[in-house]
């Protein structure tokens, strides 16, 4: 088999990957062509755009992949159902339509939407949590590593302990549904008020602000954690096995409340859930990543699946010691799926004849898998707009963005392929500068649209990565968090409760340091991304300073943009000051348009 795609679709942020020999060629989610966030639905347009970056036919494919296996989770649905009938048979006959139709003839979708498949291409499927492993270690720096994947629920399993060596990975261990940490988790995003799979990562980030003081009850009545990090989860305090909900009355009630309601405010008892639970959830990785040592004696760990994307988490299990080294997929969640699908053939027993490990800087150079974009197509774009823009060099370009930014501009920044995974790692980011002691607010105000509370990223370049924070690893991937040095840290008002604590300037780089002096740090090297690192150095040696907050590309309900029209109209719809695509720079006050419609289909997140 040479060319294999995988895919993802139907439950969470649907995506296809692309393999040719074993390497990489692209990858990219449906959401950034579609606009809709967390996009579920058949990835038709992400295919096609792995399929134009490989200069390649579907009539070429060797093989398709699906990273599930719809019948053994239809089956697991069933169960379920029944176990706890007549109260769960209400949402098996909502589910059921769907099942019907496009879930369980997949192979037929996958033929009537790809037509010029040959007959004789295999369509194969794997188990979900194969999948994320396969996603997790064959992308990795390691020809043998431990491997753990944690999520909300596969078929049947929830979490995986496996073990890795050159092309065999072995799955040794598994827990199984309902005892999940990835539902338990999104248990208490649902319940601080935010949306499950897409407002984790605000409850990681409203955590700091409170106090652990509900563990003790998670521990005495939600689960039963066990020294292997094994736990079993009392469905007493939960609805998600019987309704369209995650919680219920009896959990309110050991909370000290109802659920927040979306977009009402934040009192200290929701951050106080939110710390207790990040606490837990720490505790139990670091079991689980214990155990996993344990079993398979190695000093190598690999993570996916979507609990993986919860840095702090990973930066504990970094501080702890008990491996040498650490690699995080990326794209962790569902998307990494298709990835770690075509992966897993590549690598197992359908492909007869499976090649030696590849080295990563072949198999994986990074997370730039997505599309990229001519300077023909983007002057075309903005001349369709009307636009006012002016083309420079480089050198021009980069003295005048380093110029804009110590001016305490906040700029878009988009080049290069498009990123793979929730991320945007410099190639569809928002810039500022990191010692603004206001640009915290500005952004999450005025361009993201979204709660004060959020932290914001640095980036940084690696070899100066210890002059800033606490963290001997580099972290390309924005997947560990860490605290900034001691030496840069400001004094503040210790009595200061809440989002009060939001006003205090922590450090001299104050845009990216949360409130307890911590920070979801990425690392840049020049193989990596040489126009960014270009730009943290020029930007270094005019103002001494070699750190910026990068962020998103997008306002909040919209998934990061992924074309220059994307790029144009997000820029337009908010207070970002300058736009730089490639080498065309923008200045929001010379533009006709004040306001542009988006083409995102906005979700609550």
């Amino acid at each position: 088999m040479r060319h294999i795609l995988g895919i993802s679709a139907y439950y969470h942020d649907a995506a296809a990957a692309l393999l040719r020999d074993g390497t990489i060629v692209a990858a990219a989610q449906e959401e950034r062509f579609t606009r809709h966030k967390n996009d579920p639905a058949f990835p038709h347009h992400a295919i096609q755009a792995c399929l134009r970056q490989a200069q390649l036919a579907a009539a070429n494919l060797d093989a398709v992949v699906f990273y599930d296996k719809p019948i053994l989770k239809f089956a697991r649905l069933l169960e379920t159902s029944l176990a706890v009938a007549p109260r769960g048979l209400r949402m098996f006959a909502d589910a059921l339509p769907s099942w019907l139709g496009e879930k369980l003839n997949l192979r037929r979708t996958i033929r009537d939407e790809l037509p010029e498949l040959p007959t004789a291409c295999p369509i194969l499927f794997t188990l979900h949590h194969e999948a994320h492993a396969a996603s997790a270690f064959f992308p990795s720096p390691f020809h043998e590593a431990a491997v753990l994947t944690v999520d909300g629920v596969g078929e049947y399993a929830t979490t995986t302990i496996g073990h890795g060596q050159a092309n065999r990975l072995d799955l040794l261990q598994e827990l199984h549904f309902p005892h999940s940490l990835g539902l338990l988790y999104s248990a208490f995003t649902a319940y601080c008020g935010f949306r499950v799979n897409s407002g984790e990562y605000k409850l990681m980030g409203l955590a700091p602000y409170g106090e652990p003081r509900y563990v003790q009850a998670i521990y005495d009545h939600l689960i039963d954690l066990k020294p292997d990090g094994s736990f079993w989860l009392n469905p007493d305090y939960f609805d998600f096995l019987t309704r369209w909900r995650m919680t219920n009355d009896r959990f309110d009630r050991l909370f000290d409340g109802p659920p927040r309601q979306v977009e009402a405010p934040l009192h200290p008892r929701h951050m106080d859930v939110a710390r207790s639970i990040q606490t837990v959830t720490e505790e139990i990785m670091l079991r689980l990543a214990r155990h996993a040592r344990e079993l398979t004696g190695s000093r190598h760990l690999c993570l996916a699946g979507g609990v993986a994307l919860n840095c702090v988490a990973n930066g504990q299990i970094h501080r702890s010691g008990l491996f040498d080294q650490l690699w995080i997929q990326p794209a962790a969640g569902d998307a990494g799926g298709a990835l770690g699908a075509a992966l897993a053939v590549w690598h197992g027993p359908a492909n007869p004849h499976p090649p030696s490990r590849l080295r990563p800087a072949v198999l994986m150079p990074g997370a730039l898998l997505g599309p990229r974009f001519s300077p023909d197509e983007i002057r075309e774009t903005l001349r369709a707009h009307h636009a006012v823009f002016h083309e420079l060099s480089d050198d021009a370009l980069f003295a005048r963005t380093v110029e804009l930014l110590r001016q305490d501009q906040i700029v878009g920044w988009f080049q290069g392929r498009m990123e793979f995974g929730p991320r945007a790692l410099g190639n569809r980011s928002i810039l500022a500068d990191a010692r603004s002691p206001r640009i915290q607010s500005e952004l999450n105000l005025k361009i993201k649209q979204r709660e004060s509370f959020r932290p914001f990223a640095p980036v940084v370049r690696a070899e100066r990565l210890a002059d800033y924070f606490e963290l001997d690893v580099e972290s390309p991937y924005m997947l560990l968090v860490a605290p900034v040095r001691q030496s840069l840290r400001r004094p503040t008002d210790p009595t200061a409760q809440g989002l009060d604590r939001l006003k205090q300037i922590r450090s001299t780089i104050p845009a990216v340091t949360h409130v307890d002096h911590s920070a979801r740090i990425q690392t840049v090297t020049r193989a990596q991304n040489p126009r960014l690192y270009l730009l943290l150095e020029r930007f270094e040696q005019s103002t001494g300073c070699g750190v910026l907050v990068n962020t998103s590309f997008n306002v909040r309900g919209e998934p990061i943009v992924g074309s220059p029209d994307d790029a144009y109209r997000c820029f337009i719809n908010t207070a970002m000051d300058y736009l730089v695509l490639e080498n065309f720079l923008l200045a929001r006050t010379d533009q006709p348009h004040q306001h542009l419609p988006l083409k995102s289909q906005l979700v609550p997140d």
